[in-house]
């Protein structure tokens, strides 16, 4: 992990930027916001009832308990009353935590689509700079943090409604004591000023480990093979366990101001509160009587006015955990520098093919160039071969044409228009692409080759597979098209998921392909069957294909061979060969089977 990636996540959030928080936060729950608004309605009447039952006590007690006026009818009706009032602020208790909850559920649920729909939206940069760890982390765990999150509004609310009650309820019996009980708010407010600045450090700090707990396992799952295979398992549990063991510290950081800071420090004001009162009222009691209803419902209403407070204060801890889970979260959907972005108004439609690139040059880390003042045209129907030695450019010509990255010298042309002239959307539709690793989504064939496309038809599909010749093993299969496919088709070979792919690009009918070592995979048996049907795909199509086996490519119009972003020769089969040069060397090697 970059050192100042992590020191950026180690710092405490200044007030200015949780306020900026807080505010885009809240217009995610936009959508809910009559729900929510009718359980602070039931928060409001609930503490008001609280308000109410302690002055039903406490006239019990000083008018009839006091004066030994008690009947039987007048205890049945307090009870009654009392009980009564119990009842609805039960059912007050849970309407308000009902809606809120739902409230607060379909919230976060929201941001977490919303989230991951942004995700999509970004260009592969982000993903090359970002652990995939840190990703997943942000979409689940941090998501579920902002759900408990939206309660600490509503105990704020609540808490801010009990206090002011409770506050107004005590002014009304002893104006005087009431006021003396604020003597302690600063205190508080110190209290909270202090636990802001440290916990939101150490929760920052508990969320990045735990971003790097989620990368281990990710990296650990993914490469289980290797692992393996190289006796890795001891290193990994290693490195897993000192990452364990560092979220853990921060864990135990996290417990220790909790700890410290929030309920026993209210616990310890409100135990001061009550000696404070019960002195003021032992020395009004030196001068007239004091009624001792009068004194239990004040002693309640001190409790009603501390009690939101430590609740409040226990769920501070939550609040600073969701500000740290929240700027996360909005760190990438401010992510925008990263994606690949179209002119406005883009309107243009692909109708030839058409493609030409003018002198780009392009690079992943703005410093040293992959590519450099690349030239070439494709006109329709053509076929365009790029070749050359590992991390000459082949790959990254495809990246910067499929619009994976921006570059950001010379132009790329389709049909003589800009390429950011086109709604992304026509180039994802007019332009298919095949991978060398094919990737195939959990479900089954039919659904990998439609896409979930519903104008795709049956037939459709069909006529795909048969094109590129993947129907003679999935008409083998028991059921067929709708046989089942598991995470990354694990249960297919290589080259029968490399022929889903080719038909899923098919069926879509692009009008240009672009092929990334597409057969790289493929056996001989299979690539003999399928060499006719990728033949017939490049008839009428415009097409790039990046060469992995030199014969495949002899037919095409343009061969660009690529050394260290530069193209070095150009030219068709023969005329490459004739040049005795880099293609010769590599047709030679390929063809006497070295």
């Amino acid at each position: 992990m970059d050192e100042n990636y992590q020191s950026e996540w180690t710092k405490s959030i200044p007030l200015k930027e949780q306020k900026k928080i807080i505010t885009r936060l809240m217009k995610f729950a936009k959508p809910f916001r009559r729900t929510f608004i009718v359980a602070i309605l039931f928060a409001f009447a609930l503490s008001v009832i609280n308000v109410l039952l302690p002055r039903i006590i406490q006239t019990f007690m000083d008018d009839h308990l006091a004066k030994q006026s008690a009947t039987t009818q007048v205890i049945l009706f307090f009870a009654g009353m009392y009980l009564f009032g119990v009842i609805v602020k039960s059912i007050i208790w849970f309407f308000q935590w009902y809606l809120y909850s739902m409230a607060s559920l379909k919230t976060y649920q929201y941001i977490r689509v919303k989230l991951f729909e942004k995700l999509h939206t970004l260009g592969m940069r982000y993903f090359d700079q970002t652990p995939a760890g840190s990703t997943v982390s942000r979409v689940t765990n941090d998501t579920e943090t902002l759900f408990e999150f939206w309660y600490v509004f509503l105990m704020v609310l609540t808490g801010i409604f009990a206090v002011v009650s409770s506050f107004i309820a005590m002014f009304q019996i002893n104006g005087k004591i009431a006021l003396w009980t604020l003597v302690f708010l600063p205190i508080l407010g110190i209290v909270i000023w202090y636990y802001q600045k440290f916990s939101s450090r150490i929760y920052r700090n508990m969320r990045e480990k735990l971003s790097q707990l989620n990368t281990k396992l990710n990296e650990s799952i993914s490469g289980m093979r290797i692992i393996q295979q190289f006796r890795q398992e001891a290193r990994l549990a290693k490195e897993f366990e000192q990452v364990n063991n560092e979220y853990l510290d921060t864990r135990y950081a996290m417990i220790k101001t909790n700890s410290i800071l929030l309920s026993p420090i209210i616990n310890f004001l409100y135990a001061l509160a009550i000696a404070l009162v019960l002195t003021l009222f032992g020395i009004d009691a030196l001068h007239s009587p004091v009624e001792v209803g009068l004194i239990y419902a004040f002693t309640t209403y001190v409790q009603g006015f501390f009690n939101p407070m430590s609740q409040m204060m226990d769920f501070l801890s939550i609040f600073t955990d969701g500000m740290v889970a929240g700027s996360r979260i909005l760190k990438i959907m401010d992510t925008e520098e990263y994606a690949p972005q179209q002119n406005p108004g883009a309107d243009q439609m692909i109708t030839s093919g058409k493609i030409e690139f003018r002198n780009v040059s392009f690079s992943y880390d703005g410093e040293h160039n992959v590519l450099n003042n690349i030239s070439f045209v494709a006109n329709p129907g053509e076929t365009v071969a790029l070749v050359g030695h590992t991390g000459s450019g082949k790959s990254s010509i495809i990246n910067v044409f499929m619009r994976f990255y921006e570059f950001y010298e010379g132009q790329i042309l389709i049909d003589d228009h800009d390429i950011r002239e086109y709604p992304m959307e026509e180039l994802r539709k007019k332009m298919g692409l095949v991978l060398q690793d094919a990737f195939l989504f959990y479900g089954d064939i039919a659904g990998n080759i439609r896409m979930m496309n519903p104008a795709i038809t049956d037939e459709q599909i069909r006529h795909a597979a048969e094109f590129v010749q993947a129907n003679k093993f999935i008409d083998e299969l028991p059921k067929g098209y709708h046989s089942k496919v598991i995470e990354h088709g694990a249960s297919y070979s290589s080259g029968q998921r490399q022929l889903i792919t080719f038909a899923r690009t098919i069926v879509t009918d692009p009008k240009i392909l672009v092929l990334d070592e597409a057969t790289a995979n493929i056996d001989t048996e299979t690539e003999g069957l399928i060499q006719e049907g990728l033949a017939k795909m490049r008839q009428g199509r415009t097409t790039i294909a990046i060469a992995h086996r030199l014969s495949t490519i002899r037919d095409a119009e343009l061969i660009l061979v690529l050394d260290k972003g530069h193209i070095v020769e150009r030219g068709n089969h023969e005329t490459l060969l004739a040049q005795n040069g880099l293609y010769a060397d590599m047709y030679k090697l390929q063809s006497s089977g070295i």
